[in-house]
C-alpha cells in the first residue's frame, strides 16, 4: 500500500514518534483515530468506523467530538492502554498538530472514582527496595523503603497502583512475574536513565526541596524511586507536578506489616471473591465525601504503631460519638463539600473549568462553618478536632474564598466559551464588553417584533445557523410582501429566508463584540485559575482536614450504631478482649461474642472444635479487633486492651495456583514460610490449619514443628486452629501454649454448635455431622458413622463391594493400621486383594509371638515366608535396632522421630 499522506500520513508519523498504544489526533472539532488504532478503539469502546482514502489506499477511521474525548480516553486508559493526545493549533501555514500529553493508567486525571489512583515506582539499590507512590488526581506523594522484595510486594498490594514503573534493577523475569501476581497494574518499562541515582535524586530534590527527604527519613532507594515517578509524570506532560507539594514517608518505626495474603484473608477492602460489598471497608464506611472514603481506606490498609497518634484519633472518635448533634451537623456540612484535593490538581494542570472554581469557592466557604461547629461544642472543642483547622489555614481559606466569590457568578457555565463567568463589578473591561455585547444582541432579540410591526406579516421568525448566519424567515404565502431592503438568501419548502445590509453589519459587530468579550473572559479566567493553582497546597490542607473529620465521624457513627467500645492501647505485650465480635459477620447474623486472652505467659493458643463451629471467625475477629484498634477506631467488644503489634500475619486456607505451577499445599507452605521468616515477638499470627494439604503424618509433623518454632523462636502471639488433636498435648510440654476450643452440645445424636470458646481442648470434630448437614446422601452418612465407631474401637472394618463378576455383593474385613496409616486386609491380604507382608502383625490375636522388624519371631524363628529361618542381622541393622529401642517416644517430637527414621533408612540403604 502506498505511503499515506495528508491527514492520515500526519497521524501515522505522530504515532511512530510515540511509544503510546493509541493516538487521538485533533482534526478540527474531532479527535480522530486511523488504521489499527481506529479498529482497536472501535472494538474496545463500541465506536463505528468508516474509511479514509489516502494515496490510493484506504484506512479505517473513527472519531469523537473534541468535547467528548474524556469518557473515551478514560475508557481506554482504564483498560490498560497508554493514549497519546495530539492537539491542533493554528500555525503560520494553517493548522498544526503536536503530541501534548500521553495519558497512562497512572497519570489519568479524568476520574470520578472515590478511590485513590496511584502511579508507583520500584527500585533496588542493593541495600533496600525503594518505592514511591503518587496520586496525580490529588497530589498525594508517599515514599518508603523495605528490606526485601516480599515487603515491597506487600506495599504494592496495599496501595494498589494503576501503573508500576520498575527500575532496571528489578526487571528480571522472576521479579516481574511476582509483580504481576501481586497487582493488576500495568507494568511500564520507562527510560532507565530516570532511575539513575544522580539524576533521580536531583529531580526529587528540585520538586520537594533538598532537606525534605532528610527530614522525613527517606532512604537513598526511596529518593531514587521518587525521582523516577516525577520524571515519568513530567515526560507524559500530565502537568500535575505543581500539585505535588509535599512528600511523606511510611516510617519503619510506625509501620505495621500486612502482607498481601493477610490483606486478602482479612477482606479489608474487598472480599475473597473480589467484591467490595462485605469487606471491612464497606462495613465501617459511613463517610459523606470521596476524600473521606479514600482516607478511611488508607487507614485500614496502613495501620500504625504510634500510640500517641492513635490515642488522638480515639479521642476524636470518642468526642464525636458523644456529641451526636454536633456530629450530625458536621456530616451535613461536609456532605456539601467537593473534593478539594482533586480540584487542586485540575487547577494546576489547567483543566479546571469555571464550574470547578465555583466548587472550590463553595467548599472554602465551609471552613469557618466546620470550625465553628467544632468550637461551639464543648466536647469537640476539648478534643484533638479543635486543631484540625488552624488559624492560618482558616484565614488563607477565607481570603481565597472572598476572591473567588467576588469574581464568579453564583452558577458559572461549564466552559469558558459560553460566557457569563464573572460577576458584574469584578473587572471593568469585561463589564464594558458585556454591556456592548448585550446591547448589540438586543437588536436581534427584538428584530422579529420589529419586522412584524413594520410589515404587518404574521409568520415571521428570526434565527441563526452556522451556514446562513442570522436571517429573517417568512412563510411562503407572505414572502412576496417583504420590503425591498430584505434580500432573499434561501428558499425552503414552506418558507423563505432573508437578510438585510443592516442585519449583516450588525451580525459582524455582534461577532466582534462576542469575540472581544470571550477573549477578555478567557484571559481573566486563566489568571484566576492560576491563582487557585498557586494555592494548591492550601486546598490540599483543607481537603485533607475535611477528609480527616469525615473519616473520624464515620468511625464514631459506626461505633454508636453497633455498640463498639474504645480499646485501651498499650505498649505492653498483651491482648485481652472481652466479648469480642467479628465486625462484618455481626451485621448479618446473630453473633455469639467470645473472649481472647494472650500475654507474656500465654502466647500460643491451640484452637480446636467442630467443623463449622466458628473457629475461623473467632480468629479473624481477633485480628480485626487488633487492626481496628491500630487505626484509631473503636472495636466490636465489651472491653479490649490491645498491645500494639508490628505486624499481623494470617494463613487461613489457599487456592490452587496451577497456572503458576503451585498446588494448594505449595501455596500453604509458602505462606507459612513467610510467617516464620517475618513475624517477630511483637506480631500477631493467625493460623487456620497447617499441614492439611498433605499426608496425615507429614501434616502433623509440619504443624507440630511450626508450633514449636513459633513458641520457642518467634514467640509471637498466636492463634492456631487445627483438626490435629495431637497438637493439644503440646500444652503439657510448652509453657506458653494453652488449649481453647469451640464448644458443641451433643444430645441423642443431635449436635448443636454453641460457637462459644472455652478453655481446654475438644475431643472430636463432628465431621460426619457436618457431612449430614451439607446434604451428603444418608447411606454415606450412616456408613461413615459405622466406620468411625469401628475405628474408635480399633475394630476390623468390612469393606463392602461386589465380587469379580459383579453379580453378588461381597465383603472383606480390613483394619486401619494406626502405625502407618494404611488399610490392611484382616485375612493377611492388602485391602485391594494383594498379599500383605504385615498380615501376621495386623491380625495378631495376642497368642502368637510377635514378629520383629526382620520378620523373625521373638523366639528367633522365622515368621512367615518372608525370609529363611536362621537369617542373621547385619551389624548395621543391629545398631539401628538398638538405637530404635532407646528412643523415648513420649519425650520425642514427631519431627525428631521422622528425622531419625530417615537417617536410619539412609544408613541401611548405604549398606546395601
Amino acid at each position: 500500500m502506498p505511503a499515506a499522506t495528508g491527514i492520515v500520513g500526519e497521524f501515522l508519523a505522530l504515532k511512530e514518534a510515540t511509544d503510546a498504544d493509541v493516538l487521538a489526533m485533533q482534526v478540527g472539532d474531532f479527535y480522530e483515530f486511523f488504521g489499527d488504532d481506529a479498529e482497536l478503539v472501535a472494538d474496545e469502546l463500541d465506536l463505528k468506523t468508516s474509511e479514509k482514502s489516502s494515496q490510493g489506499g484506504s484506512y479505517p477511521m473513527a472519531g469523537v467530538p473534541v468535547d467528548d474525548l474524556t469518557p473515551y480516553l478514560k475508557g481506554l486508559v482504564e483498560r490498560g492502554y497508554r493514549v497519546a493526545v495530539a492537539d491542533q493549533h493554528e500555525g503560520a501555514d494553517g493548522p498544526e498538530r503536536e503530541i501534548t500529553r500521553v495519558v497512562t493508567p497512572g497519570t489519568l486525571l479524568e476520574t470520578t472514582d472515590a478511590e485513590a489512583r496511584y502511579l508507583a515506582a520500584v527500585v533496588d539499590d542493593g541495600d533496600a527496595y525503594g518505592l514511591a507512590f503518587a496520586d496525580v488526581t490529588t497530589g498525594q506523594f508517599v515514599v518508603t523503603s523495605t528490606p526485601d522484595v516480599d515487603a515491597a510486594l506487600s506495599d504494592l498490594y496495599r496501595f494498589d497502583p494503576a501503573e508500576v514503573i520498575p527500575g532496571p534493577d528489578v526487571r528480571d523475569d522472576d521479579v516481574l512475574d511476582r509483580l504481576r501476581e501481586h497487582t493488576d497494574a500495568r507494568l511500564t518499562l520507562h527510560d532507565g536513565e530516570a532511575f539513575a541515582p544522580g539524576r533521580a535524586t536531583h529531580v526529587a530534590r528540585e520538586q520537594f526541596g533538598r532537606e525534605t527527604f532528610e527530614s522525613v527519613g527517606a532512604t537513598d532507594a526511596a529518593v531514587r524511586a521518587a525521582g523516577a515517578v516525577l520524571a515519568y509524570v513530567d515526560a507524559t506532560d500530565a502537568g500535575v507536578l505543581a500539585s505535588m507539594t509535599r512528600v511523606r514517608t511510611l516510617a519503619d518505626g510506625d509501620r505495621v506489616t500486612l502482607d498481601a495474603t493477610t490483606q486478602r484473608n482479612l477482606e479489608l477492602t474487598e472480599t475473597m471473591q473480589g467484591d467490595g460489598d462485605g469487606s471491612l471497608l464497606a462495613t465501617v464506611d459511613h463517610t459523606v465525601t470521596s476524600a473521606g472514603r479514600r482516607l478511611l481506606a488508607a487507614w485500614l490498609q496502613r495501620p500504625r504503631r504510634d500510640v500517641d497518634a492513635l490515642r488522638d484519633r480515639q479521642a476524636a472518635v470518642d468526642a464525636l460519638a458523644t456529641a451526636a448533634l454536633a456530629r450530625d451537623g458536621l456530616r451535613e456540612h461536609l456532605a456539601d463539600a467537593y473534593d478539594l484535593e482533586r480540584l487542586a490538581s485540575k487547577a494546576t494542570t489547567g483543566s479546571a473549568t469555571p464550574r470547578d472554581l465555583a466548587r472550590v469557592r463553595d467548599t472554602l466557604a465551609l471552613v469557618d462553618v466546620v470550625h465553628d461547629r467544632i468550637a461551639n461544642d464543648s466536647t469537640l472543642a476539648d478534643s484533638p478536632l479543635a486543631t484540625v483547622l488552624d488559624v492560618d489555614t482558616r484565614e488563607r481559606a477565607a481570603d481565597r474564598h472572598d476572591e473567588l466569590d467576588a469574581a464568579l457568578v453564583a452558577d458559572p457555565p461549564q466552559t469558558t466559551t459560553q460566557g457569563g463567568i464573572f460577576a458584574r463589578g469584578y473587572d471593568d473591561a469585561i463589564d464594558d464588553a458585556r454591556d456592548r455585547h448585550e446591547a448589540a444582541r438586543e437588536y436581534f432579540d427584538t428584530l422579529e417584533a420589529t419586522v412584524k410591526r413594520e410589515t404587518g406579516l404574521t409568520h415571521v421568525t428570526v434565527d441563526r445557523n452556522k451556514t446562513d448566519g442570522w436571517y429573517v424567515q417568512v412563510g411562503r404565502s407572505e414572502a412576496d410582501r417583504m420590503p425591498e431592503r430584505f434580500r432573499e438568501v434561501k428558499t425552503l419548502k414552506n418558507s423563505r429566508r432573508f437578510v438585510t445590509d443592516e442585519l449583516e453589519e450588525r451580525e459582524r459587530d455582534l461577532v466582534q463584540l462576542a469575540d472581544r468579550r470571550s477573549d477578555l473572559e478567557r484571559d481573566r479566567f486563566e489568571e484566576l485559575r492560576g491563582t487557585v493553582a498557586e494555592a494548591a497546597a492550601l486546598l490540599q490542607d483543607v481537603g485533607r482536614a475535611f477528609a480527616r473529620v469525615d473519616a473520624l465521624a464515620s468511625f464514631a457513627e459506626h461505633a454508636v450504631a453497633n455498640d463498639w467500645t474504645r480499646p485501651e492501647l498499650t505498649t505492653e505485650d498483651v491482648l485481652d478482649v472481652d466479648a469480642g465480635r467479628h465486625p462484618v459477620v455481626e451485621q448479618t447474623t446473630e453473633f455469639v461474642p467470645n473472649d481472647v486472652h494472650l500475654d507474656t505467659d500465654r502466647r500460643f493458643a491451640v484452637v480446636t472444635g467442630p467443623n463449622m463451629s466458628g473457629k475461623s471467625t473467632y480468629m479473624r475477629q481477633t485480628a480485626l479487633v487488633v487492626l481496628l484498634a491500630q487505626v484509631g477506631s473503636f472495636v466490636p467488644a465489651d472491653r479490649a486492651t490491645v498491645g500494639v503489634v508490628d505486624g499481623v500475619f494470617t494463613r487461613v486456607g489457599a487456592l490452587d495456583e496451577l497456572a503458576q505451577g503451585r498446588s494448594t499445599f505449595m501455596v500453604e507452605m509458602t505462606e507459612l514460610a513467610n510467617i516464620l521468616h517475618t513475624a517477630t515477638a511483637d506480631s500477631l499470627v493467625i493460623l487456620d490449619e497447617v499441614g492439611r494439604g498433605t499426608a496425615t503424618y507429614d501434616g502433623i509433623s509440619i504443624a507440630w514443628a511450626a508450633t514449636e518454632y513459633l513458641h520457642n523462636e518467634v514467640r509471637a502471639k498466636t492463634l492456631f486452629a487445627t483438626h490435629y488433636h495431637e497438637l493439644t498435648t503440646l500444652a503439657e510440654h510448652l509453657e506458653r501454649v494453652v488449649n481453647v476450643h469451640v464448644a458443641a452440645d451433643e444430645r441423642d445424636g443431635d449436635v448443636t454448635f454453641l460457637r462459644t470458646v472455652r478453655e481446654g481442648p475438644t475431643d472430636r470434630s463432628y465431621g460426619v455431622h457436618v457431612a449430614d448437614l451439607a446434604g451428603v446422601p444418608a447411606p454415606v452418612v450412616d456408613r461413615s458413622r459405622e466406620v468411625l465407631d469401628r475405628l474408635r474401637e480399633d475394630e476390623a472394618i468390612e469393606a463392602r463391594g461386589s465380587d469379580a463378576g459383579g453379580d453378588a455383593a461381597g465383603t472383606q474385613q480390613v483394619v486401619f493400621d494406626l502405625d502407618d496409616g494404611q488399610l490392611r486386609a484382616a485375612d493377611g491380604a492388602d485391602a485391594d486383594g494383594g498379599a500383605s507382608a504385615d498380615a501376621g502383625a495386623s491380625v495378631d490375636d495376642g497368642d502368637a509371638p510377635a514378629a520383629d522388624a526382620s520378620g523373625s519371631t521373638a523366639d528367633g524363628d522365622a515368621a512367615g515366608s518372608g525370609g529363611a529361618a536362621g537369617d542373621e542381622l547385619t551389624g548395621r541393622e543391629r545398631e539401628v535396632l538398638a538405637e530404635l529401642a532407646d528412643v523415648d517416644v513420649a519425650e520425642t517430637t514427631p519431627v525428631a522421630v521422622l528425622s531419625r527414621v530417615q537417617a536410619w533408612q539412609e544408613r541401611l540403604a548405604d549398606e546395601e
